[in-house]
């Protein structure tokens, strides 16, 4: 049985992503940013990779400050410990730290599902060591400090410190920060 309809359908066409700037894992470039070679905020594609420079930046400076062996592996630990993050920045601050991250760093920020219960620093780091295989509450502090604490170059000390002013204390060491204690009350 055929069913047809004299009634005519309108709709919207959306231009789909294309591989562009932050390369072939889910750019949002369009095919007309793609096509003028405007790409916003964000610097010009590293081509070889197919990553920004901004997050290729960012990748050595973790790779500098963990001392890993291998790029790969310093970009595979800066995307566990963002996205680890990324579940407990939340609003305004989450938002603002999107928008001054790399491309591909600010995606993996915001799509994470915020967090139903704040977690210390340390549960924080024993999450993180739950998601990288073999590894201890040492070594994930390591990798978790060795990411944070590139991030109050790149992205500014007083959104750091916003961020941090809604987190539980004990982060700010995490990020390579004091952790400043307010004065007790007499």
């Amino acid at each position: 049985m055929t069913v047809t309809s004299t009634q005519s359908i309108r709709r919207t066409v959306i231009p789909a992503p294309v591989p562009g700037p932050s390369g072939p894992d889910g750019s949002c470039a369009t095919a007309a940013t793609a096509a003028t070679g405007t790409s916003g905020r964000w610097e010009t594609p590293d081509t070889a990779a197919g990553r920004s420079r901004a997050w290729t930046r960012l990748v050595d400076e973790v790779r500098e400050a963990g001392q890993y062996r291998t790029t790969a592996e310093a970009d595979r630990v800066t995307r566990i410990v963002l996205s680890a993050l990324g579940g407990h920045v939340v609003g305004d601050e989450r938002v603002a730290l999107a928008q001054v991250l790399p491309p591909e760093a600010a995606r993996v920020v915001a799509s994470q599902i915020p967090v139903t219960r704040p977690q210390t620093a340390a549960e924080f780091v024993d999450g993180v060591a739950a998601r990288i295989e073999g590894a201890t509450p040492a070594t994930a502090r390591w990798d978790v400090s060795s990411v944070l604490s590139v991030l109050p170059k790149m992205v500014g000390d007083d959104l750091i410190d916003r961020v941090l002013g809604e987190l539980p204390p004990g982060y700010a060491l995490l990020f390579g920060k004091a952790e400043l204690v307010p004065p007790a009350a007499r």
